[in-house]
């Protein structure tokens, strides 16, 4: 059984799955300092979060994986309330996005910290979210993040990589990373990751659609991870023909099994509004892969059967592994 938002689901029902979306990203220090410009209204946006993918469910989407975690403002909360409301399924993940320092409470205690030594607290917060529920809820997680960006593999992000390995190992999530792909970061998380003893095929790649530079992709995925072509709509990382060239490229190079779509989305991000983001990137929706993207792969010749391994069979596959945990 695979924990959702709204209770254990079996694997046969999470359908097409987008693998790297978000419901609701936020900066809640921000939020509660200056409300006079970042207030929300919760009741609406909660209601329009639903209506969104519900429309999406209607464009033939069943469950999206939410990557919100520590750094992005996840609120269990208000992601169940969404949940409660909508006919999408929600798969919730834990582990933090560090793009070079951990916060500083966190910087001053665990291994080989000056202040607070002793274990990584990072691991038995995430094992707890895993296994016991999140922020307070019965509500469990049943993927794991870890970020490696621009600035590389810093000393905090590799000590969030090789907590997120020790968690793994006690409870077999999925590993499901944001790399950087123009700096090859996910061939850091695989070298940290596989230091650690974790088998990289529960390892998943992500953000490796921002780059067409497929000898590296193919590093990637020879050494047994799967990658999430996971920005579309992001044209300004890389264009959207080209997108869907890498794309036709690996799955007619035989890559069809290890590869995930997604959009990287958001129903709201505090702080921007959808003007602002349409502006700058006007495709960048949840429902583009169901309306143009699949629909363009298949006429470049992709059969349906490699469109169901990327959005149906793959996401199960990974997200079912290690669903023991959840009893």
């Amino acid at each position: 059984m695979i924990p959702t938002l709204s209770g254990p689901l079996e694997p046969e029902r999470l359908g097409r799955t987008l693998m790297h979306e978000h419901v609701v990203v936020g900066d809640h220090e921000l939020m509660r300092t200056f409300p006079q410009a970042y207030s929300i209204d919760r009741d609406a946006m909660i209601e329009s979060a639903a209506r969104r993918l519900d429309a999406l469910v209607d464009d033939g989407i069943d469950t999206i994986v939410d990557m919100t975690v520590l750094g992005l403002g996840r609120d269990v909360g208000l992601t169940a309330e969404v949940a409660a409301r909508t006919r999408m399924q929600i798969v919730a993940a834990t582990g933090a996005y560090v793009l070079r320092d951990l916060p500083p409470t966190l910087q001053l205690r665990g291994p080989g910290r000056t202040a607070f030594g002793g274990p990584d607290p990072l691991v038995e917060l995430f094992v707890r979210d895993l296994t016991e529920g999140m922020e307070g809820t019965t509500i469990r997680a049943a993927v794991l993040k870890c970020t490696v960006d621009r600035f590389g593999m810093t000393k905090d992000c590799e000590r969030l990589t090789r907590a997120v390995a020790a968690a793994h190992r006690q409870t077999g999530a999925l590993i499901s990373t944001h790399s950087n792909a123009a700096h090859r970061t996910g061939l850091d998380q695989q070298r940290v990751l596989a230091e650690e003893g974790v088998a990289l095929e529960r390892v998943l790649i992500g953000h490796c659609g921002d780059t067409a530079d497929l000898d590296y992709l193919r590093q990637l995925l020879d050494a047994g991870s799967s990658i999430g072509l996971d920005r579309f709509g992001l044209d300004f990382f890389l264009a959207h023909e080209q997108r869907l060239d890498v794309v036709a490229a690996l799955v007619g190079e035989g890559y069809a099994d290890r590869l995930v779509l997604s959009h990287d989305a958001s129903c709201h991000h505090v702080g921007y509004t959808h003007e602002e983001m349409a502006a700058i990137a006007p495709r960048h929706d949840m429902s583009l892969i169901s309306r143009q993207v699949v629909p363009a792969l298949l006429e470049r010749g992709i059969d349906e059967k490699a469109v169901r391994a990327m959005l149906v069979d793959n996401p199960r596959r990974l997200l079912s592994a290690g669903s023991t945990h959840c009893g």
